[in-house]
């Protein structure tokens, strides 16, 4: 269940110097409406890999994807700035050609002295990205002579910078980023100290099902907030009021609480509920108890003590999994619940690791990052690692993943 890199060589495995190394990474980063790095998390987390690899004398090649132009070139999507704000961060020239594959950036890679950057346009502007297309992954390879995967959040698309290149190169490895993920979230799924508490919130019970029921066997205790708890308790009867609930998950949403009864697995649900009319930043809120809202009433966050029920359990845990905020933690009124999580998950003496950006901008917005232990760069990554499934980026560094001879 779920990925080692047991067989895997990581970038400290390889000799660097002198030789055109592809490094793809996740520089999707938030912009601004002018074009400008919003927030370069991203990047910083790559920055021990591109660092390592310059010191070694690699001549570094950096690949990306910001967006989804669906394969055509948007302006407003270019890596240009991005590969500026790279540039200041490490305090050296990023080159950056006008495309990822032809002339401009195979002349560029071949005069790349010992310790350059150059970072490709995004790969997206071409179509064969995302269709995993053999000839342009086989048009990237022919840039450089190692490739390193250190795009752990991009590692569960079968796109042809994640599982194409690779499949032409001899040499091939994962990055610091990428071996840190792994290792992390495989932890939990490995024998995780116990008490293992997971704390899954979000707007929708999609896509976290799987990881859910997976956790089942795992977890002391799953507990559930955020607009997808609604679902839960509507198909377990509970009067819900006007709160939004995914009725086209009701069998699956019965199937996990029948499931978990029979496991006598621990998952709880909210017991109380900060409600309100309508979704704003001035709107007046109400507590109600869980069955008991109003037909005006949405369930906006997890109530008060709901709050205190759930910190009890964090404060005795050894592991914790948060993914998914408790509730429109963006507007003021709703923010109590995702904030006393993150908290109380920085104060526990708890093994703790966060995936998913909301709840990672979260973290950031309570001001506990450095007091998590892993704050994960995947998001939908995370979750499929975390159903146990083989993520294509990671298998495909395999030594037995079989490489295609152009």
């Amino acid at each position: 269940m779920g990925e080692d890199l047991n067989d895997i060589l990581s970038i400290d495995d390889l000799d660097l110097s002198g030789r055109c190394v592809l490094l793809r990474v996740d520089f999707n980063c938030p912009m601004t409406a002018d074009g400008l790095v919003a927030d370069d998390t991203r990047i910083t987390l790559t920055l021990p890999t591109i660092r390592m690899a310059q010191e070694r004398g690699a001549r570094l090649i950096l690949c990306s994807h910001l967006g989804r132009p669906n394969g055509t070139n948007r302006p407003e999507l270019s890596l240009h700035n991005v590969g500026g704000r790279l540039a200041q961060m490490i305090d050296t020239e990023v080159l950056f050609p006008d495309n990822c594959i032809g002339d401009g950036p195979r002349k560029l890679a071949k005069n790349l002295r010992d310790g350059q950057v150059m970072l490709l346009e995004n790969l997206r502007f071409n179509p064969g990205e995302t269709r995993n297309d053999e000839q342009f992954a086989r048009s990237l390879a022919s840039l450089a002579d190692v490739y390193i995967n250190n795009a752990f959040g991009s590692s569960h698309r079968a796109h042809a910078s994640i599982v194409g290149v690779p499949r032409q190169m001899e040499e091939r490895a994962a990055g610091l980023l990428m071996t840190k993920e792994v290792k992390a979230l495989g932890s939990l799924l490995s024998g995780p100290a116990s008490p293992f508490v997971a704390v899954i919130g979000g707007a929708k019970v999609r896509g976290k099902i799987e990881v859910i029921e997976n956790f089942l066997g795992l977890c002391d205790t799953i507990l559930i907030g955020g607009a997808m708890a609604n679902t839960f308790l509507a198909a377990r009867g509970d009067e819900v009021g006007a709160s939004h609930v995914e009725y086209d998950q009701f069998i699956v949403a019965k199937r996990v609480l029948l499931k978990a009864e029979s496991m006598r697995a621990n998952l709880m649900l909210p017991i109380d509920h900060v409600t309100a009319a309508t979704i704003a930043p001035d709107a007046s809120t109400t507590i109600c108890v869980t069955g008991s809202l109003p037909s005006d009433q949405i369930a906006l966050d997890i109530g008060p003590e709901t709050q205190e029920q759930y910190i009890s359990i964090i404060n005795g845990a050894r592991t914790v999994f948060w993914n998914g905020p408790m509730g429109v933690f963006e507007m003021e009124p709703f923010s109590a619940g995702t904030m006393t999580m993150a908290n109380a998950i920085a104060r526990s003496n708890a093994t703790s690791i966060v995936g998913g950006g909301d709840s990672a901008a979260a973290v950031r917005q309570a001001g506990v990052t450095p007091f998590i232990t892993h704050l994960s760069s995947g998001g939908g990554a995370s979750l499929e690692f975390l159903e146990g499934r083989e993520l294509p980026g990671v298998e495909a560094l395999r030594p037995t993943w079989k490489r295609t001879d152009g």
